[in-house]
């Protein structure tokens, strides 16, 4: 299942750079996710260290990019907060274990009856998410209230107009760059531009220390740090720890795999190219087994972090194998360099990753594709936005399901003819399933028609249970009658559906030699 990575003379640069620039806009994500998982920093930098590794090499979709992310650290929350990181740790490693279990049984197929305005929605609401997101970095901690919450404020004017300039600085060059030159990713020069910038007009303006110290209150506080350490999770592995965590470790699993096989998807008709989906649920669960006994706190892909990658002309695994050793090599070695890289550059990097995730042209689709589209585009994009990515993506597949069965219950339709006085044929046309069942049974008129019935099945398929319980019905009201109903042209599949049925179909079980749950003998 497994392939080491191959690489071309052509893509190390384009990689290579587009990794550099990666790992610099990954330190501050994984600290905040850190934080919002109620963890200590580092724990979150293992993560997106581990997880880009692991992912890149054996992942199935090259250029992608994981890490530790706020989909999975809102789900921590409330394990860590009453029963401790280790139990995180331990629920972690079991959320791998299920990830790959997921592709070894090759679940990730099902990420393809996702609808495409699922996907726009999806899309969108990421897009929003990671732009509010970037909000945060506008704020400072002045304090703790009573309740032992952080109270925060927005920077001063002369601050806000600092940090507002560069950022804008930044999004122009990498706007403006590529037109002159694509020989090294624009990102990556804004960055290296605004921080040169900052250091030599001596500019007072927050860096990623400066956010460090603001998040933690640690004026020492820093992202040197050493190598992650095996350990196996300090906790009694018994039923009663499996209680506690298989809960968390599902839902962390499959917002995990969600999130990276949308991502997949996402980038797949960026490049053109077709990723392997259950290949990377393998690998995404290897890569949270690992950071389970590495002291990581997990992670899926980030489709923030695989657009600033794709955008820098990273397609190869090189570029997130990059990615994943620059970040350990800030950590173990560069702490002093990326700890000045000022806020505003990496602001402006995702800001700009912003625009170019948001679907901007499905303003111009919501008025041309049907109503109930449109509606799930927009509900899909709200509820990622209120809520997280798996119930925002359940909701639209429901709806959707819900939207396709109530159109089609609308599709089926009969055509009659009676060939003499004791036979009348019914031609069916349209899908026979638990939407439809109530239109088909209105279309017959037991008490007015012939002796014998005949329903013709040629443009017609028997979908599921409701169907057959319909077929039952419609014979039992027949049958009350004095009548006889015979059914022709199943196809072989709606025959073995019948034939699985067995005693469930009460019609098998009615006494009457001239009744036929299945024939193609008349007409």
């Amino acid at each position: 299942m497994f392939e080491f990575p191959k690489f071309s003379s052509a893509s190390v640069k384009n990689d290579v750079l587009s990794g550099l620039t990666v790992a610099l806009a990954l330190v501050p994500e994984a600290v905040a996710f850190a934080f919002v998982a109620g963890v200590e920093p580092m724990v979150g930098l293992y993560a997106a260290f581990m997880v880009g590794l692991i992912t890149s090499i054996f992942g199935g979709r090259p250029g992608m990019i994981s890490g530790a992310t706020g989909a999975m650290a809102v789900v921590m929350v409330s394990l860590v907060s009453e029963h401790g990181v280790q139990y995180l740790f331990a629920a972690v490693l079991l959320a791998g274990i299920i990830q790959v279990l997921a592709g070894v049984f090759r679940l990730g197929k099902f990420i393809r009856i996702v609808p495409h305005p699922v996907m726009i929605g999806f899309v969108n609401g990421l897009a929003i998410v990671i732009f509010l997101a970037q909000f945060g970095q506008f704020k400072e901690k002045v304090g703790i209230d009573d309740a032992g919450n952080n109270v925060y404020q927005w920077l001063g004017n002369t601050d806000l107009i600092v940090m507002g300039s560069l950022i804008l600085l930044t999004m122009a060059i990498i706007h403006f760059l590529p037109k002159l030159t694509t020989a090294v990713p624009s990102s990556l020069v804004a960055i290296a531009t605004v921080t040169l910038l900052a250091i030599g007009l001596d500019l007072d303006t927050r860096n990623v220390q400066d956010y460090l110290i603001n998040m933690t209150g640690d004026v020492n506080a820093t992202v040197q740090g050493s190598l992650p350490s095996f350990a196996l999770p300090d906790v009694v592995f018994s039923l009663e720890t499996l209680k506690i965590i298989l809960p968390y470790s599902l839902i962390l699993a499959a917002v995990g795999l969600i999130e990276s096989l949308l991502t997949l998807t996402v980038i797949d008709e960026m490049t053109g190219t077709r990723g392997r989906s259950n290949k990377e649920c393998v690998a995404q669960g290897v890569a949270n087994m690992t950071n389970g006994v590495f002291g990581g706190m997990g992670g899926c892909a980030m489709i923030g972090q695989s657009m600033i990658n794709i955008n820098s002309g990273g397609r190869g695994r090189l570029s997130g194998i990059t990615a994943a050793l620059g970040l350990l090599a800030f950590i173990l070695f560069a702490s002093n360099i990326i700890e000045v890289v000022p806020l505003a550059a990496l602001v402006g990097v995702m800001f700009i990753v912003v625009l170019g995730t948001f679907e901007w042209a499905s303003f111009k689709v919501m008025r041309k594709v049907p109503k109930h589209d449109a509606f799930v585009i927009i509900l899909v994009t709200v509820v990622t936005v209120l809520t997280d990515l798996a119930i925002a993506v359940f909701v639209g597949v429901i709806v959707s399901a819900l939207v396709f069965a109530w159109q089609h219950a609308k599709h089926i339709y009969a055509s009659s003819t009676q060939p003499d006085d004791e036979h009348k044929i019914y031609r069916l046309h349209g899908p026979l399933f638990f939407g439809s069942v109530s239109n088909f049974l209105e279309l017959f008129d037991t008490k007015n028609d012939p002796k014998d019935i005949i329903i013709d099945f040629a443009d017609s398929r028997v979908v599921d249970h409701s169907a057959i319980e319909a077929i039952d019905t419609l014979a039992e009201r027949y049958i009350a009658v004095g009548k006889t109903l015979h059914l022709k042209h199943l196809s072989p599949e709606c025959r073995q559906l019948l034939k699985r049925a067995g005693d469930l179909v009460e019609v098998n079980m009615i006494e009457d030699p001239n009744y036929k749950v299945v024939t193609d003998t008349l007409g």
